[in-house]
């Protein structure tokens, strides 16, 4: 009698295996990192947090620690802001704010005022101001167009965190002398503090890892929501996000993470890191701690191992 088939490998079993493999080996660097001044009963606050997620584009989820904890969506809802803008006025966005690293903190005012208020990016904070500006002229429902897109990704309504949202606002000074001095060159339309209180709003929309990483996934499948087959940008416009996320999309450190990782990323100082692998995966890392340059400490590097493990670098 032939021998039965060998059972097929648990595909699913190796990469939980993978995940949990790499947050058991990077989870501790988050002790040498700071964690972003904010209210205290924040998940974000607490930097013993840890979550890991991959989402493929079958609809197949991966995930280790945390990665089902809330926390506000901060800087990485500029990829959202940006790809909403897209949709409704296409690169004639870039016209206002241009598609360079910029070198310096993400808050910077030297180099905006050099550059007459145009920003490098929209990664960093004028840009998203920019890109604010630009939603607020061009959408009727500036701020559904940005979370009705982030709820149409993820499969569930976004909401904003109350609490990180009273925080943003009391820290919104800075944000706000970057909005007029936009506004001094001519680059911002709207009233500075309509700009900044949308702003601060989409910062503090309610996420966890793993919808992170379910969000992420149209840009790893050029354009398409997987969760609805319905495009969300043209092809084209999906490839110019992401070189805009690997070059710039990570603060000043874009370059190291491009070495490190190799495929698109955008950070957020409440401890995430979410990018995607063309073909593959959406993908998030959480963990409040953050380097110098304000990016996750342990998510950089679980992101980086996870990217030699599974072999993911696009470069």
């Amino acid at each position: 009698m032939a021998p039965s088939p060998a059972p097929a490998p648990d595909r699913t079993a190796d990469l939980e295996a993978v995940l949990a493999e790499v947050a058991e080996q990077t989870r501790h660097l988050a002790e040498e990192g700071r964690v972003q001044e904010q209210p205290e009963e924040l998940p974000s606050a607490e930097p013993t947090r840890f979550g890991l997620a991959l989402a493929e584009l079958d609809g197949t989820e991966h995930v280790t620690g945390d990665a089902d904890v809330g926390f506000a969506i901060q800087s990485v809802v500029k990829v959202f802001a940006l790809t909403a803008a897209l949709r409704l006025v296409g690169e004639d966005l870039f016209e206002r704010v241009g598609r360079e690293p910029s070198g310096d903190p993400f808050n910077s005012l030297i180099q905006l005022e050099h550059e007459k208020g145009v920003p490098r990016n929209p990664f960093i904070n004028a840009g998203a101001l920019v890109v604010c500006d630009v939603l607020l002229e061009a959408a009727d429902d500036p701020y559904g167009a940005v979370a009705g897109l982030l709820g149409d990704l993820v499969g569930e309504e976004a909401t904003v965190d109350r609490t990180a949202l009273e925080a943003e606002r009391e820290g919104s000074s800075l944000n706000q002398a970057i909005g007029h001095l936009m506004s001094s060159f001519g680059n911002v339309h709207h009233p500075v503090e309509e700009v900044v209180e949308l702003y601060v709003r989409l910062c503090s929309i309610t996420v966890t890892t793993r919808t992170l990483a379910r969000a992420a996934r149209f840009l790893a499948d050029d354009g398409v929501n997987p969760l609805t087959g319905a495009a969300v940008l043209s092809e084209p416009l999906a490839r110019r996000v992401n070189a805009l996320m690997l070059t710039c999309g990570t603060y000043d450190a874009a370059g190291q993470f491009a070495y490190d990782l190799g495929f698109p990323c955008k950070s957020g100082v409440a401890g995430a890191v979410m990018g995607d692998v063309t073909g593959r995966f959406g993908v998030c890392a959480w963990s409040p701690p953050l380097d110098e340059k304000g990016n996750s400490r342990a998510g950089r590097a679980a992101l980086h191992l996870l990217s030699e493990r599974l072999d993911l670098s696009l470069l």
